[in-house]
């Protein structure tokens, strides 16, 4: 998996997305991460990519050509179109199975929006997602591409040590995932569940979905609605 990232502040997407999970995968060979700042492609002295919005209005906006100056050599390195993805709040909410759809890419490239916005020209020419994190405006686009780097990174073959870790996982059946436990058996008066020191398999299984159903049902009610829906279609 390569991703791509447009952004005025490469710094801010190289520091987090080397550490931890996607760090390692980076080190393996897994994951290839190209941060390209917009301010190379300004054809001005100040390396200036925005300016006042026509119309009026509040604040500035990012200017079509150093974006698109940008996308060029990006394409260009790569050698073919693929998909852009725009972090923006008025895109399609991201979950599981978008990170999973975009898993299926050999290469991303994510747009990082700033000031009050982008020209809308550009963004009509190069991008193919408009994707939002959630119902709430943020200073910049490199956090929302972060978020979504790492979930889509967690699909991608070899990232996790343990290839069963993303299958029991909130939301990859539409659930949230049970409760977990380890040691020390007793802790401040509360014991880990029997059934989990039983070593019978299909009886923790059987625990396991059924705590799972109970969280989701008790803390996200609408998620528990959906995945009843989903199971009355199928019956």
């Amino acid at each position: 998996m390569n991703f791509y990232c447009m952004t005025l502040f490469p710094e801010m997407i190289d520091n987090a997305f080397s550490t931890s999970i996607t760090g390692r995968a980076m080190n393996n060979g897994y994951l290839n991460l190209h941060t390209v700042n917009i301010r190379d492609f300004a054809n001005n002295t100040h390396n200036s990519v925005d300016d006042y919005p026509f119309g009026g209005g509040a604040g500035m906006l990012m200017q079509a050509e150093p974006i698109y100056r940008c996308y060029e050599h990006i394409i260009e390195e790569i050698g073919k179109e693929t998909r852009v993805i725009l972090t923006t709040p008025v895109g399609k909410v991201f979950n599981q199975a978008m990170a999973a759809e975009f898993a299926q890419e050999e290469n991303l490239i994510f747009l990082c929006g700033h000031y009050e916005g982008i020209d809308e020209r550009v963004i009509e020419k190069i991008v193919t997602d408009r994707v939002s994190i959630g119902d709430y405006v943020l200073t910049g686009g490199e956090l929302p591409a972060l978020v979504m780097m790492d979930s889509i990174s967690r699909l991608v073959p070899c990232v996790l040590s343990n290839s069963v870790s993303s299958t029991y996982e909130s939301h990859s059946n539409g659930l949230l995932e049970y409760p977990q436990y380890t040691r020390p058996r007793e802790w401040n008066g509360m014991e880990v569940p029997e059934v989990l020191l039983s070593g019978h398999h299909k009886n923790i299984a059987a625990w396991q979905k059924e705590e799972s159903l109970k969280r989701t049902k008790k803390y996200r009610p609408d998620l528990y609605k959906k995945w009843e829906e989903e199971q009355n279609k199928e019956d």
